[in-house]
């Protein structure tokens, strides 16, 4: 594993030493194109992140936490209008240049087949690509590297303290992480009793060490948001020059946790917006002229009710949203269609009706971006998917 100071110590006499110290193979890999899988684990909410600001049943949803217009760069919350309708939370003003420029597009009303809303069950079952939590034992993006026909070029980079489950299988793949352990959170306790659910002697040791934990990851914690952003920023930035480097990865994973904003929300989503914008811009810088060839996709396990609780904030909900930055995005637009919040569009009279598959977006990824086969992908990384096509118009032609 490449950590933070052999990093930081070969950075400054190039990057090959760096990725000889990972382990990377410098056989040629098969496509330019670069994808960057983001992951904001715990639910983000879109309507807070793409408010519908001049909608009336917004606001009679969220008469408290509702955004309304305001201008980038002045106090407060607010969302910085695309188009009259949508407006851009305040905290992501810093992409609106990207926006502007055509690197940046925005997918609402998103989520994969999963209708429950257990953040379990719900990262499981994106990540594993089946159609069904705990469907599949490896992950979708692994099983999109295999064909890709990599040879011995490792394809895939997982940067944070474990591989997540999206990029685990067969194929091999790089890994960094900051040299010092992160805290050990209720989050990554809940994943070790997933990652292990059939072996009863290791959960019952895990049960015995933590006092029979039974965690709810409500991620409330706002003393933990420095150093999520600090991690977030520093991931971007290796990401960026490991991916930039010809014979380096072509595929990467960076996660990012706390978005599960029960109470007092917005303060909680400026703050990680703000870490999201300053991830996307380093990932830009980073990646210098490979960022034309390069498509970052951003997405949560579902979304929020459409409706505010009386805590300020919003509970589980289904319907989410979905961000594309890069070069290689036709960007500047709102895709997708929308079902709009009336009390009968909404999904059970609760949720944003979630008309735009998460499978068809990543369909989309794989085979416009990566140039796999659409016949291997319904096989093999999506299966029973053939109803959720790809989408039109998401990338620009490279």
């Amino acid at each position: 594993m490449l950590s933070r100071r052999r990093f930081l110590q070969t950075t400054t006499g190039g990057l090959v030493t760096s990725l000889a110290a990972s382990g990377a193979s410098f056989a040629s890999a098969p496509t330019d194109n670069r994808l960057i899988f983001v992951f904001l684990r715990g639910g983000l909410d879109g309507l807070h992140t793409l408010a519908p600001f001049a909608d009336p049943d917004y606001h009679r949803l969220r008469p408290v936490i509702g955004l309304e217009a305001s201008q980038a760069g002045t106090d407060g919350p607010g969302a910085v209008s695309l188009d009259g309708y949508f407006g851009l939370n305040k905290a992501l003003a810093p992409l609106l240049p990207l926006y502007q420029a055509g690197e940046l597009s925005f997918l609402p009303a998103t989520a994969t087949r999963y209708r429950s809303r257990s953040h379990f069950d719900g990262q499981n079952m994106l990540e594993n690509g089946s159609g069904q939590p705990y469907g599949a034992d490896d992950g979708w993006l692994n099983r999109a590297i295999l064909g890709l026909n990599a040879g011995d070029h490792r394809l895939g980079l997982a940067l944070g303290p474990a591989v997540p489950l999206i990029l685990q299988g067969q194929a091999e793949v790089q890994t960094w992480d900051d040299s010092a352990l992160p805290e050990v959170d209720d989050d990554f306790l809940v994943r070790l009793m997933q990652m292990y659910r059939s072996d009863p002697l290791f959960l019952d040791t895990l049960h015995d060490a933590t006092g029979a934990l039974k965690p709810d990851v409500n991620m409330t914690d706002f003393g933990n948001l420095p150093r999520l952003g600090r991690n977030f920023s520093l991931s971007a930035r290796v990401a960026a020059d490991l991916l930039a480097h010809a014979q380096g990865p072509r595929i990467a994973v960076m996660e990012l946790g706390g978005w599960d904003t029960h109470f007092g929300q917005d303060n909680r989503l400026r703050r990680l917006l703000g870490f999201v914008s300053e991830g996307l811009l380093e990932l830009k810088r980073g990646l210098a002229e490979n960022w034309n060839r390069t498509t970052v996709v951003v997405v949560s396990e579902f979304g929020r009710t459409a409706a505010e609780n009386a805590s300020r904030g919003t509970d589980h909900g289904t319907g989410g949203i979905a961000m594309l930055a890069g070069g290689a995005v036709a960007g500047g637009r709102i895709a997708g269609d929308w079902p709009g919040l009336t009390t009968k569009a909404l999904y059970k009279e609760r949720d944003l009706r979630p008309v735009n598959s998460l499978e068809s977006l990543f369909k989309t990824l794989l085979v416009g971006h990566l140039g796999l086969d659409q016949g291997f992908v319904e096989d093999r990384v999506f299966p029973g998917s053939v109803a959720l096509q790809p989408m039109d118009g998401l990338l620009r032609k490279i």
